[in-house]
């Protein structure tokens, strides 16, 4: 169906043809505030990067995310098939990135090279990543008395699926794709409710429990064997402006959480602050303090601490 078959959508041909040139000069005057060209170099595609997303999470756990009939005689071609097809769409994504940072007119040779050599040392970090992972899912499994199995874990926990995008993006993140690992980690976000930035640091051994409404920042850290549950924000206290107004971005403002630490449903933690090893933060807290190793807060201790200078995440 053409937009001129107005019999299909009700409406006549004119105000279709309006429609579209307005839509037209609103998009040209988008263009040239972000100062790009009429035609600009495409975006990396949500839809392919769940695409490739899928399918290394498959590469990562084929006999629970892979293919169901798989053998164990056809077990290592199948990971290396879908291995293959996977990076292949994902040097496609990294160039696009690329191409579209560099503005250039034409997709350049130092971009097709350059997008190779990230592809290339991503796939040689994932065994590291399954790693990480493994190392999760049994947190999840020792941590949650409900768990029945380390199966159940992998394919029921919306903390792992979470955290298994997370650990994808946050690679991509460090070898210079930020945006490709942003959407991935949206993708989880729209699908579990847990929001984790790919720009966290995060160790071995994480568990989020229940998990939605799940918020941790750019500049996060988080050590060994944490466990959060739902709703806990690991957020900013505030954002800075530069001498013009203009939001200050990339500075240190997400907490860091260290080692053996649980931190319960509801809590807020605002700030470049330290939650020291073995704490634990009681569910609904509200803090912008540093705490010292061993600590247990709760909110009838932190009720009396007022909270200046604006609130963030």
């Amino acid at each position: 169906m053409t937009y001129h078959d107005h019999e299909s959508v009700g409406l006549k041909t004119l105000e279709i043809d309006h429609i579209v040139a307005e839509l037209r000069l609103l998009r040209v005057a988008s263009l040239e505030y972000r100062q790009r060209r009429d035609n600009p170099p495409k975006l990396p595609s949500r839809k392919v990067l769940a695409k490739i997303v899928d399918g290394l999470s498959a590469v990562l756990f084929p006999n629970r995310l892979g293919q169901p009939e798989i053998t164990d005689e056809g077990i290592d071609y199948y990971v290396g098939h879908t291995l293959d097809a996977a990076l292949r769409e994902l040097q496609v994504q990294v160039r696009r990135e690329l191409h579209f940072v560099s503005g250039g007119e034409l997709v350049s040779d130092a971009d097709r090279a350059q997008a190779h050599v990230i592809t290339h040392n991503f796939a040689k970090r994932l065994p590291v990543i399954r790693s990480l992972l493994d190392s999760d899912i049994h947190a999840a499994f020792e941590g949650d008395p409900a768990a029945r199995s380390v199966d159940e874990v992998l394919v029921c926990y919306p903390g792992i699926i979470a955290i298994t995008y997370y650990r994808l993006a946050h690679e991509l993140y460090k070898l210079g794709v930020p945006l490709i690992a942003r959407i991935i980690s949206e993708i989880a976000h729209s699908d579990t409710g847990i929001d984790i930035h790919p720009g966290a640091q995060i160790k071995g051994s994480f568990f989020i429990d229940h998990g939605t409404g799940v918020v941790i920042g750019e500049t996060a850290i988080i050590g060994q064997h944490v466990r959060l549950y739902q709703a806990v924000t690991l957020g900013a206290k505030r954002f800075p402006v530069d001498e013009n107004g203009v939001l200050m971005k990339g500075n240190l403002r997400h907490p860091i959480v260290e080692d053996d630490v649980v931190i319960y449903a509801g809590a807020t933690i605002l700030g470049r602050i330290t939650i020291g090893r073995g704490s634990t933060i009681g569910g609904n807290v509200w803090l912008t303090r540093s705490v010292a190793p061993g600590s247990n807060v709760s909110q009838a201790q932190t009720r009396q601490e007022t909270f200046d200078g604006g609130a963030g995440i």
